[in-house]
């Protein structure tokens, strides 16, 4: 434990000297040893840090965070930097983000660096230098780095062990699952499961996004003949085409990641469905909290429904403190298997054209994915001239479409648009402009409220009542609207409710719904009892598992009620 006011660890729970809540975090910073040319991971007021624990020799700080820089990336940055492509084979390399440190001296390459790189040029050097890459030096220097800091890992290993255990004594072993991407953190976490649990059956879903590096997928196969006992599922949306959603909608920006739902999070909620029903289920995931800001505010167990993307789980991160270090101390101590996209220079693993990607990894795919980098390249700059951006090219280059916010410019964007009229012949009643026509689909979205019962409607005016589920009274109105000046429309009364507005406030989310579902999944995943499903295009709410809990209408849980109002609005 850590008390962040003292700054000092202490083995309570509450500091003895300031009486404050400690931390489970402890800071560490990154030491450097000149001798044995190797970091060294410390607690920042551990006695005797500036103290190799190999060789004895005065170290100093060299960063907050480290990874090593495999012998690929050697010969890439060598070329990079119009050297000898053998130049850093024999010398100690690690970087963190794009700030290299060649035998504990600093190298920063800056964004433009990256985006000014010649990658043709740099490829062909890659090409003629592949036999030069040598792991000889880069083993010997990996066995001194995990020597020195082997306490250092038994402790991380003790603590990670130790919660996985504990997480998992409230569950059944066949209701434990772990979320494997592919990348450093996933597998670090899998083994760290498996082997706490003793149990190399448990259940394993690989989020196939389709966006995946060529590596990743072949990662994915070597662990599954590595662990052949493993349950190994494979979620992926084979309803959808990236392509083809991004000219709707436009591709994903960072604050509009659109494709997590549809592609990841919406997959994995209907594999876990398949298994588990409406069962509660606890999934360990390699989520750390020093990867971003909005990381770092989540808390190491959740299952608040608020918190957690798929309502069914309880979400548990054995490394949630541990840094890129630790993660690469583990791996490489432990000998196990990795990504090897890691080893050309990516530092993270996901969808290879994602808008969180850095220059350096978009330089990194205009190399070694040279094809698909053009293509999404062409198609990014026309949809900057769709969108009206006066130099296309500057915007795509310079990564300001990633920033892009909303649907301006796009022609999808009305259909977010909740466009109606106060009925003048009936009192809280309002017409709702549809952009396709009035079918039961529509009536559908309403079973949240209540039951749908058209039995009881006006039968000439094609009248849908939805009852009160506890008071059984009616307290919706639901009928087509034909009129002049509407080409689809319907006409919504509120009744026998004490506010009719925040009523129509939900009602006019389930319009927006209807108007503008792209299938994107999150309604599916935020269901707590998989009463809501996309199929074949169609939306639908199971009236026998709706428990008219009303989260798939609320903002709290579904701004606007529908994740294409965030992702199509307009100023």
């Amino acid at each position: 434990m850590w008390c962040r006011d003292c700054r000092i660890e202490i083995k309570e729970k509450v500091c003895p000297l300031c009486g404050h809540a400690a931390e489970e975090d402890i800071p560490v910073e990154v030491m450097w040893c000149p001798n044995c040319r190797i970091p060294v991971i410390r607690v920042v007021n551990e006695q005797e840090k500036e103290v190799c624990p190999s060789c004895g020799s005065k170290t100093r700080h060299i960063a907050s965070d480290l990874r090593p820089v495999f012998p690929e990336e050697r010969i890439l940055l060598a070329s990079l930097l119009d050297k000898e492509v053998t130049e850093f084979i024999s010398k100690s390399v690690w970087a963190v983000n794009s700030r290299y440190y060649i035998d504990g001296k600093p190298i920063a390459l800056s964004s433009e660096f990256f985006q000014r790189a010649d990658t043709n040029a740099i490829a062909e050097k890659l090409e003629h230098a592949a036999r030069e890459n040598a792991y000889e030096y880069f083993n010997r220097e990996i066995q001194a780095f995990i020597h020195a800091n082997q306490d250092r890992l038994l402790l991380l290993k003790d603590e990670a062990f130790a919660f996985v255990q504990r997480s998992a004594e409230k569950f059944d072993e066949e209701k434990i699952v772990i979320s494997f991407s592919g990348g450093k953190d996933s597998t670090a976490t899998a083994d760290i499961v498996v082997k706490a649990l003793s149990n190399p059956s448990l259940v394993h879903v690989f989020g196939d996004t389709t966006l995946e590096f060529p590596s990743t997928l072949e990662y994915v196969q070597r662990y599954r003949e590595h662990h052949p006992q493993a349950i190994f599922e494979i979620a992926r949306n084979d309803e959808q085409n990236f392509h083809e959603v991004c000219e709707d909608i436009g591709p994903p920006a960072r604050m509009m990641r659109w494709c997590c739902s549809m592609f990841k999070t919406g997959p994995i909620t209907r594999v876990l469905n398949g298994f588990y029903r409406n069962q509660q289920i606890l999934t360990f995931y390699g989520i750390r909290k020093s990867e971003s800001v909005s990381r770092s505010k989540y808390n190491r167990i959740e299952d608040s429904a608020t918190s957690v993307k798929i309502q069914q789980q309880t979400v548990a991160s054995p490394i949630f403190f541990w840094k890129d270090i630790d993660v690469w101390l583990y791996l490489l101590t432990e000998n196990v298997d990795f990504n090897d996209a890691y080893r050309l220079g990516y530092d993270r693993v996901g969808c290879w054209c994602c808008p969180n990607n850095n220059q350096r990894a978009q330089f990194l795919s205009r190399i070694y994915m040279s094809e698909q980098s053009k293509e999404w390249r062409a198609f990014l700059v026309q949809f900057a001239e769709k969108i009206g951006k006066p130099d296309p090219e500057v915007y795509v280059d310079t990564g300001k479409w990633k920033a892009r916010q909303g649907g301006n410019g796009l022609a999808s964007a009305g259909d977010v648009k909740i466009r109606f009229t106060n009925c003048t012949a009936e009192e809280h009643a309002k017409i709702y402009r549809l952009v396709r026509p009035y079918d039961d689909e529509l009536i559908g979205m309403f079973v949240p409220f209540g039951r749908v019962a058209p039995e009881l409607g006006n039968k000439l005016l094609q009248e849908v009542l939805v009852l009160d589920q506890k008071m059984n009274v009616p307290i919706l109105s639901i009928q087509p609207f034909h009129q002049d000046g509407y080409v689809h429309a319907v006409k919504v009364k509120t009744m026998n409710v004490a506010d009719h507005e925040d009523l129509q406030r939900m009602v006019g989310y389930q319009i927006r719904k209807f108007n503008a579902c792209r299938q994107c999944l999150k309604c599916e995943s935020i269901c707590r009892s998989g009463a809501i499903s996309i199929v074949g295009g169609s939306y639908f709410i199971d009236p026998d598992k709706c428990v008219h809990c009303k989260m798939c209408v609320s903002a709290k849980y579904l701004d606007g009620g529908c994740m294409m109002d965030k992702y199509l609005r307009t100023k």
